[in-house]
């Protein structure tokens, strides 16, 4: 275990995740997300493939026997990418960082009612800790409605990041069951292979020519994404989940600095509230996480012994 290398990796993940989302931030008001979704994937692709080569891996890393779970998983991703990315031209950047913080805790809850797993009282109590965390947030758009009833942009921006954070929560749960018999690398490669994929499906909804700059901004959004995948996949190599997860909340202080300078987005006090409750939340998951893995290796032992 290495676990200085493994945080400054996911550190330097979280930083290459929150510059790809800046290029997809600062195009989405004119392309349509899921063009963003084409680029982000399309334009990976050449990154995995390198790290598939310098890994040795391109003969035996993508062998699978679950293609039907990885499109699933796939589509599932895609969905969240897509109205992650249409949230990004509606809300704020620390706004969408901090719903989208809420994906943990939805994959809690769907990780009892699909895969049976057992929630217990505590595991409730960070759930309900992390929803009401997610109400805080969205409570300056619960009723925001605009002329005639009609829903207003921001109000309709908060449903689409949640909705954004469902799908991944989905798309988390259903990486609990394929990392049981595949390679990350594979998890990755038929990931974006998918998502490149189901993004041509959106052309009928209205693709457009996109200026040079927003094509330069795209296409480095696809390289960074495929550096930032190739980043946080490395960094559990050398320390288990509960040591690295907690600093994806790295991305929260990102996503304030990069919104403000870059955006000039001033972030509310209600809005900090909340992403402080949800990250809270979200960390005390991985906290139990890590505490029940640790007691089901001394149950593992005592057994063997």
């Amino acid at each position: 275990m290495q676990p200085l290398r493994a945080i400054m990796l996911k550190v330097a993940s979280v930083t290459t995740f929150m510059i790809m989302v800046s290029f997809i931030k600062a195009s989405v008001e004119h392309v349509p997300p899921g063009e963003a979704v084409f680029f982000r994937s399309f334009f990976a692709l050449p990154i995995i493939f390198i790290w598939l080569i310098a890994t040795k891996q391109l003969r035996t890393g993508l062998k699978t026997k679950r293609p039907v779970r990885h499109a699933l998983r796939g589509l599932l991703g895609t969905m969240g990418m897509g109205f992650g990315f249409m949230g990004l031209a509606l809300l704020s950047l620390p706004e969408v960082t901090a719903i989208g913080f809420a994906a943990p805790v939805l994959a809690v809850i769907f990780a009892a009612i699909l895969l049976g797993e057992t929630i217990r009282a505590f595991r409730i109590g960070t759930v309900i800790l992390g929803l009401v965390g997610v109400l805080i947030i969205l409570s300056p758009r619960l009723g925001s409605l605009g002329v005639n009833g009609f829903v207003g942009g921001e109000t309709l921006g908060a449903a689409v990041v949640l909705t954004a954070a469902t799908f991944s929560a989905l798309a988390q749960v259903t990486i609990r069951s394929l990392v049981k018999t595949e390679k990350t690398i594979a998890i990755v490669f038929y990931f974006t292979i998918t998502s490149t994929i189901v993004s041509l499906f959106t052309i009928p909804f209205g693709w457009v020519m996109p200026t040079v700059t927003e094509a330069v901004m795209l296409v480095l959004a696809g390289l960074t994404g495929g550096i930032g995948q190739i980043l946080l996949t490395s960094s559990y190599k050398y320390a288990p989940t509960a040591v690295i997860a907690p600093f994806d909340y790295v991305a929260m202080i990102l996503a304030l600095v990069v919104g403000y300078f870059i955006f000039d987005e001033v972030p509310t006090f209600i809005m900090l509230v909340g992403a402080a409750v949800v990250i809270f939340a979200g960390i005390l998951i991985i906290w139990r996480e890590s505490r029940l893995g640790i007691s089901r290796s001394k149950v593992r032992k005592v057994k063997a012994d």
